[in-house]
């Protein structure tokens, strides 16, 4: 399938900027992605993208809306420059950066996966769960297995968590799927009161429920903090501390601060590749 693209896309930056983890780069710099009911390739050609997946099913829908290619990124561009524009080249740099829609139940373990961890055994936890309890798709002649849900990780003790790559995070993994989260019901809470609830599990903190608010529940003016950011913080405005980071971030994007963050941590990863 061809897909034309009404505004810019960065697909290599949305893809690698460490918003999720399942995702390998083919060996003609397309991107072949795992999505909760699919598996697909994706490859961007000037101003269309070129779509294969396991399922055909409402695939243009589903690319759009996992992407974010719905939401017009250039008029929140602009109102971030009216609140700041001293962070210009930032936002030029990141043109076409998205923030992807990751499905809510997998965005949850990942982010408690990520706690002290590397992208590559975050990477490796997830496939694990999903090669023993997803559901496996064939696809361009290979196997993938489709993150599980959660019913289907009912069975699993803390000792099957561990087996799959949990490591110390297999007791607030276990308990969370056996708790009375209601993943649904956060997307109508207030980002306050859906931080407090997130953060009541053990094994959630505030970054993690940052982590999981933004790219899971379009909640955009939440912003995880990681050393990128600290850094860049503190070169610029000589700034340092998680609350005065916060509390600066807040009052200056407000409802974009989350966008902000995340073009502010593509910029300070990548100013020096690209």
């Amino acid at each position: 399938m061809t897909i034309k693209l009404n505004n810019y896309f960065d697909l290599d930056s949305t893809i690698t900027c460490g918003q999720i983890f399942r995702y390998d780069i083919e060996e003609d710099n397309s991107y072949t992605v795992i999505l909760p009911d699919r598996v697909i390739n994706v490859k961007k050609v000037n101003d269309e993208l070129i779509v294969e997946s396991s399922n055909n099913d409402n695939l243009e829908e589903v690319v759009l809306e996992y992407f974010d290619l719905k939401e017009d990124y250039e008029s929140i561009n602009k109102e971030i420059l009216k609140k700041d524009n001293s962070i210009k080249d930032i936002i030029e740099f990141s043109k076409g950066l998205k923030i992807i829609n990751e499905p809510r139940f997998e965005a949850i373990i990942s982010y408690m996966l990520s706690t002290n961890n590397s992208v590559p055994n975050i990477k490796s936890a997830l496939d694990h769960i999903s090669k023993r309890y997803g559901k496996k798709v064939l696809f361009r002649g290979k196997e993938y297995y489709l993150f599980p849900d959660r019913k289907d990780l009912m069975n699993a003790s803390t000792t099957d968590l561990r087996e799959v790559k949990c490591g110390f995070r297999d007791q607030y993994i276990y308990d969370l799927i056996h708790s009375e989260l209601d993943v649904d019901s956060i997307e109508n809470m207030t980002t306050k009161d859906a931080i407090d609830y997130l953060t009541s599990y053990k094994g959630i903190g505030i970054k993690v429920a940052s982590c999981i608010l933004l790219f899971s529940y379009k909640k955009r003016d939440v912003f995880p903090v990681d050393t990128w950011v600290k850094k860049y913080m503190k070169d610029k405005y000589n700034l340092e501390g998680i609350n005065n980071i916060n509390d600066y971030i807040y009052e200056k994007y407000a409802e974009y601060s989350g966008v902000v963050l995340q073009y502010i941590f593509n910029y300070n990863r990548n100013k020096e590749v690209k």
